[in-house]
C-alpha cells in the first residue's frame, strides 16, 4: 500500500476514534450526571428541571430533552462534527436555543 494512502487512512481512523470517544463520554455524562450542571445552564440562561438540567429542544432528533451543559455551552448529547449539534451548541452560547 502506498505510504501516503496508509497515513491518510490512519489519520481518518484516529479522528473517528476521537469523535467516538467524545460522543461516548458525552452520553455517559448526560446519563450518569445526577445533579446536572446547573451552573453552566444558569450561565447560559437556560430553563432547567428540578435536578438542574437544561431543558432544550434537540435539533438533530427534534425532541425535547433535559441535558447537562458543559462550560463551553455543549449539551451532554453533543456530537462533534455533526452540523445540527454544532449549530445547537452555537445557539446555546448565543442564547437563542429553542427551550421548553
Amino acid at each position: 500500500m502506498d505510504d501516503r494512502l496508509e497515513r491518510v487512512i490512519r489519520q481518518k481512523l484516529r479522528q473517528a476514534g476521537k469523535q467516538f470517544e467524545e460522543a461516548r463520554r458525552a452520553y455517559a455524562e448526560g446519563r450518569d450526571d445526577p445533579e446536572g450542571n446547573a451552573a453552566a445552564a444558569a450561565r447560559f440562561d437556560l430553563p432547567t428541571d428540578e435536578s438542574g438540567r437544561a431543558r432544550i429542544v434537540c435539533r438533530r432528533h427534534a425532541e425535547r430533552r433535559t441535558v447537562s451543559v458543559d462550560a463551553e455551552g455543549r449539551p451532554a448529547c453533543f456530537e462533534g462534527g455533526h452540523p445540527d449539534c454544532e449549530g445547537c451548541a452555537e445557539d446555546v452560547r448565543d442564547g437563542v436555543v429553542e427551550t421548553w
